[in-house]
């Protein structure tokens, strides 16, 4: 087995083993029925015999016991690790195949980025700042990324000659980790979004039904709103420095710090949208309420710079392969 076929058999079984985590981490989420305290306060006002999420199964009639889900959960929890691993593994395979740096193109771009998010999701849940259960989520959106980049794939090779540079370890590494990061956070606040939909339609003794029903075992709105804006102060200074890293590098290589590319004018609106978000998050109860809208718009600009720009648009950047 060449070293090339290492790589794609261990990005493979990472992909099998972020399924089956999922598939464990949804049997803890659905039978594992210690809800949130909070939930459990607005079902009891909301209690009106309309509410399906309202309405709890006793022990006996479901048929996964609580420790048994809670054990799904930790096998979930394993499998995460063992498919992360397997995925930085599929990584530097590649490095070693190739003699270069891993960020070659936009197939190890998208796999990089998956990477950082589910090493961002682990670190979460390994510091007890997220309850195990929503690995669901985590691992639903790392396997879709990683599902999406196989639509691009680009065998192992070198680089081409623009990319030949240190500059694409300071500048793609920090655009990786800005992008795998926020990933979580757009992953948290939708989770936000739902769960404040749910509240409310509980409050208000209104029928809940699939897919808000989801949001019976979220952790309070509150929190998730909290983690969703600390995630975000996090990772906008690492946006920020990835593009100016990638400003230099363009003065190195172009001879101006600023081409009106389409790559970077889209990484600007980007960074422009975040900003306006954390701006959003601090400017008062009426933006507060927005502002989770406003941090999904930009994780979907975000996506349409790695997607649409990099496929149909030509630019500078259209070196960077497919």
């Amino acid at each position: 087995m060449t070293g090339a076929e290492a790589a794609n058999a261990l990005f493979v079984a990472t992909i099998l083993t972020y399924a089956a985590a999922m598939f464990a981490y949804a049997v803890e989420y659905a039978f594992d029925k210690r809800a949130p305290k909070r939930a459990k306060a607005l079902a009891a006002v909301g209690a009106s015999g309309e509410s399906d999420a309202a309405e709890s199964e006793s022990p006996g009639e479901a048929p996964i016991s609580p420790a048994a889900a809670r054990g799904a959960g930790r096998l979930g929890l394993i499998l995460t690790f063992l498919g992360t691993a397997a995925l930085a593994a599929s990584i530097v395979t590649r490095v070693i195949y190739t003699g270069r740096w891993p960020w070659g193109n936009m197939f190890e771009y998208t796999v990089g980025v998956a990477l950082a998010g589910m090493v961002t999701w682990l670190v979460l849940v390994s510091r007890g700042t997220v309850p195990r259960r929503l690995g669901l989520f985590a691992a639903f959106a790392v396997t879709m990324v990683l599902g999406t980049s196989v639509r691009v794939y680009t065998e192992a090779g070198p680089l081409v000659p623009a990319l030949d540079s240190y500059w694409i370890i300071i500048h793609v590494t920090a655009a990786i980790a800005a992008s795998g990061i926020l990933l979580i956070g757009c992953v948290f606040a939708i989770l936000h979004l739902i769960k404040r939909r749910y509240d409310r339609q509980v409050s208000d003794g209104k029928p809940i039904r699939f897919p808000l029903s989801i949001a019976e075992r979220l952790p309070d709105a509150t929190a998730l709103e909290r983690l969703t804006f600390k995630i975000h102060v996090f990772a906008f200074p690492l946006l920020t420095f990835g593009i100016f890293a990638g400003s230099v590098w363009a003065h190195f290589a172009w001879g101006r710090y600023w081409a009106w590319d389409p790559k970077e004018v889209w990484a600007f609106i980007a960074w422009v949208v975040y900003a306006a978000y954390l701006h959003a998050r601090v400017s008062g109860r009426s933006a507060k309420v927005n502002a989770p809208w406003i941090a999904i718009l930009g994780y979907a600009v975000m996506l349409f710079n790695l997607t649409a720009v990099n496929l149909i648009f030509s630019g500078l950047h259209s070196y960077a392969g497919v």
